[in-house]
C-alpha cells in the first residue's frame, strides 16, 4: 500500500487548512493595522463623534425650546390684543412687560409692543408708547418691525416736538420697501423746524418712492404743495 500518494481528499484538507492559516495571518495583520490606527487616531475620532452627537442634541433641544417658547409667547400675545381690546390698560402693560421679559427673542415679543405702543399713544400715553417703540427698534430681531417702531417713534417724537431727536432716530438703516415712508416722516419734522427747503426735497423723495396706485400720494402731494411745491418753487 502506497501511503506517500495524495487522494483528492486527502489534497482538499491540507488546501483548507492553508487557505484557513492565511486567512488567519491576513486577519491578525488587519487587525494589527486597525489596532496602530487606532491608538494613533482613536481620542481624535471619538472626540469628533461625541462633538457630533452633541451638536445634534443641542439643534434638536433648540429647534424644541423654541417651538414651546413661541407657544407660549402665542398665548400671550392672545392676552394683550384682547387687552388691548377691553381698553384695560393694567392687562396690556403686564402683557407686554411678560412678552418682552421672557420671550423676547420671538416675534410676537415685537409684535406686542408694537400693538402696546399703538394703545398707548391712542391713550395719549406718549412716554409709554415711546417705550414700547424703543424697545422694538433697540432689541428687535426683525428689520422689518425694527423700522416699523423706528418710524412710529419718529412720529410720537413728531407730536412731542422733539424735532431733532426724531430725525436722529430716522437716521438708522431701513429697508428699501420703507424708503417713501422714512422721507415722508422726514418732510413733517423739516416742517416742524422750519426748514422748509429740506422739507420740499422730503416729500419730493417720498413720493418718487411712492408707487403710482398708492393712495398715499395723495396726501404727500398735498404737503408737498404747502411747502412750496417742487423744491427750488416758492
Amino acid at each position: 500500500m502506497i501511503t506517500g500518494i495524495c487522494t483528492p481528499d486527502k489534497f482538499t484538507r491540507i488546501t483548507n487548512q492553508k487557505n484557513v492559516m492565511a486567512y488567519d495571518h491576513e486577519e491578525q495583520e488587519q487587525i494589527a493595522t486597525l489596532k496602530a490606527w487606532w491608538d494613533k487616531y482613536g481620542n481624535l475620532v471619538t472626540w469628533l463623534i461625541t462633538a457630533v452627537l452633541l451638536a445634534y442634541a443641542s439643534w434638536t433641544g433648540w429647534n424644541y425650546w423654541q417651538r414651546s417658547q413661541a407657544a407660549k409667547a402665542a398665548v400671550l400675545y392672545e392676552e394683550l390684543v384682547k387687552a388691548v381690546e377691553s381698553n384695560d390698560a393694567t392687562k396690556r402693560v403686564r402683557a407686554s412687560a411678560d412678552l418682552k421679559d421672557k420671550f423676547g427673542s420671538t416675534a410676537y415679543a415685537q409684535m406686542g409692543a408694537l400693538v402696546a405702543a399703538r394703545a398707548a399713544f391712542d391713550a395719549a400715553d406718549l412716554p409709554a408708547a415711546k417705550t414700547e417703540l424703543l424697545w422694538v427698534s433697540e432689541h428687535g430681531k426683525n428689520d422689518e418691525f425694527k423700522a416699523i417702531a423706528r418710524i412710529r417713534l419718529a412720529g410720537v417724537l413728531l407730536d412731542e416736538k422733539a424735532y431733532d431727536e426724531g430725525l436722529k432716530v430716522l437716521t438708522a438703516d431701513f429697508p428699501d420697501q420703507f424708503a417713501a415712508l422714512v422721507a415722508d416722516r422726514k418732510g413733517d419734522l423739516y416742517v416742524g423746524l422750519n426748514k422748509l427747503d429740506d422739507a420740499r426735497l422730503a416729500y419730493q423723495t417720498a413720493l418718487e418712492k411712492t408707487e403710482v396706485k398708492n393712495p398715499a400720494r395723495q396726501l404727500i402731494q398735498l404737503k408737498l404743495d404747502a411747502v412750496g411745491g417742487a423744491p427750488g418753487k416758492g
